[in-house]
């Protein structure tokens, strides 16, 4: 990566390491719920009081941001995918729902990421340039990108406003489903806002994901 292409802030052992197994268990406890969904099962915290173990590690997280000025709060989920079946193209994050209502194009100030494990291939890739319909995976036009190989417990922030995606197994531009299959790619995303997006519920008002609602450890994880 040229010097210039440096987009990327990036924190290996990002957790306390019994913070981070913690973390993993109970997300490796959903199964396969909502799978399918992962990408529409968001959530909204305002930084508050946590009611869950991704909201603790939200908090525990946030010096490593930085974000000038107040935040809002963050917008979540988990991303899980097999890298021989990338289920995402290249995009900017963004309001979701107030683009699909004809409104304005809204980025967070930051987004980030938590990678909870390692797999085959499935490196994140930023770019400063825009997607480009014409391409597999929307993917831009340019050779200029910032990558980050996933690691248990790395954690990865760039601004809200560049464009990302998901390499394959074979850390390739996705181009259909590859032969074989490949563990989940598991991580934490977190969108940091300076105000909420549009009709974001709270973990509390949704019925998902109860398994990460976990009584606090006392010394290490069994």
């Amino acid at each position: 990566m040229p010097p210039h292409a440096r987009l990327l802030q990036l924190h290996d052992t990002a957790l306390p390491e019994a913070d981070f197994r913690r973390l993993w268990r109970r997300v490796r406890a959903l199964g396969s719920e909502r799978l399918r969904q992962t990408y529409q099962t968001t959530f909204w915290f305002e930084l508050g009081t946590s009611s869950n173990v991704v909201e603790d590690t939200i908090l525990a997280l946030r010096p490593r941001v930085p974000v000038k000025g107040r935040l809002a709060g963050v917008e979540w989920w988990l991303s899980r995918m097999r890298t021989t079946d990338v289920q995402v193209d290249f995009h900017q994050d963004r309001d979701e729902k107030l683009a699909q209502r004809g409104g304005p194009l809204v980025h967070p100030v930051f987004t980030s990421l938590l990678f909870m494990n390692r797999v085959r291939g499935g490196a994140l890739a930023v770019t400063e340039a825009p997607p480009c319909e014409d391409n597999p995976s929307l993917v831009p036009d340019t050779d200029d990108f910032d990558l980050a190989t996933p690691r248990p417990n790395r954690f990865v922030c760039f601004r809200g406003d560049l464009t990302h995606g998901v390499l394959d197994a074979n850390n390739q531009v996705p181009d259909g489903k590859l032969p074989g299959t490949s563990r989940l790619r598991v991580t934490l995303v977190m969108n940091w806002w300076d105000q909420r997006p549009t009709d974001l519920p709270t973990f509390a008002e949704s019925r998902a994901y109860r398994s990460l609602v976990a009584r606090r450890h006392v010394g290490p994880p069994r």
